[in-house]
């Protein structure tokens, strides 16, 4: 499942969130943590994991229990957030514990809409943003999972069984899934790689508009940082071989990220 808010991809819950907010974060953290490692584990089958994922559903939604699902279905109650930003974090969780493929782009992103663009959508609403913010929040969302996917395509076959990958540009470019477990990239797989970067490529440009969008101060200046965050890493992605080396961002990326985000806060888009 999406790893959006167990990585530096997505900085959760940073200190640029209002000081009262950030337990009700950590709370839909630990949550979305808890339902994560139901559908990661490698004791459980398939219908014993959707079985879990169920179970934590009826808990958010009023059933017993005093875990992560009901302390987050309090706060977000005692908030008037609607509890949708958790139940469709599950849709994806089952999903990747019954079904461990991609067919396209359009699917890969219907899979985004419920691991990724929950996140933003929760804290949206948790700041009182407008709704018109969510098209570019989940531009945002969906491009730093999808980012997320490609730097651990490797490992997400290798230990989950897991393609990200849309399986008509595999079969496109005459990639086997198989592939995926080498120490380098196939020249067909290269090009399954470089095609989903620059389906990637129109999301980060889209979120882009998400932080002049936000009201609030510190989730502005936050939304910025991420969005440049993604721009790049998408940078780091293009050309490169995820199965040859790790792609990710040093602190120098981050330094850089952080100093055109907060810049981009205070003084415009730059777009």
């Amino acid at each position: 499942m999406t790893r959006t808010m167990q990585t530096e991809n997505f900085p959760v819950g940073s200190w640029l969130v209002a000081a009262p907010l950030r337990p009700v974060v950590h709370a839909y953290y630990r949550f979305a943590r808890m339902a994560d490692d139901i559908a990661d584990s490698s004791d459980l089958a398939p219908d014993d994991k959707i079985g879990r994922l169920d179970a934590l559903d009826a808990e958010l939604m009023g059933g017993p229990g005093d875990g992560p699902a009901s302390q987050i279905r309090d706060l977000l109650a005692e908030r008037n957030v609607p509890i949708d930003h958790c139940r469709d974090l599950l849709v994806a969780f089952k999903r990747d514990s019954a079904t461990p493929r991609t067919r396209d782009w359009a699917d890969l992103m219907t899979y985004c809409r419920y691991s990724a663009a929950p996140v933003g959508r929760f804290l949206l609403d948790l700041h009182g943003e407008s709704r018109e913010t969510w098209p570019a929040n989940d531009a945002l969302c969906a491009a730093l999972q999808v980012l997320n996917h490609l730097q651990d395509c490797g490992d997400d076959y290798r230990v989950l069984d897991r393609v990200y990958l849309p399986g008509d540009l595999l079969a496109a470019h005459g990639a086997a899934i198989e592939d995926l477990a080498a120490g380098s990239s196939s020249p067909a797989l290269a090009r399954v790689l470089a095609d989903t970067v620059e389906l990637t490529r129109p999301l980060v440009r889209q979120a882009r508009d998400l932080p002049g969008r936000i009201a609030d101060g510190g989730l502005r200046r936050e939304t910025a940082v991420i969005v440049a965050i993604a721009e790049r890493l998408l940078a780091k992605l293009a050309g490169r071989d995820p199965l040859a080396e790790r792609i990710e961002l040093g602190k120098v990326d981050y330094a850089a990220a952080a100093l055109a985000g907060l810049g981009r806060s205070l003084f415009g888009s730059g777009r």
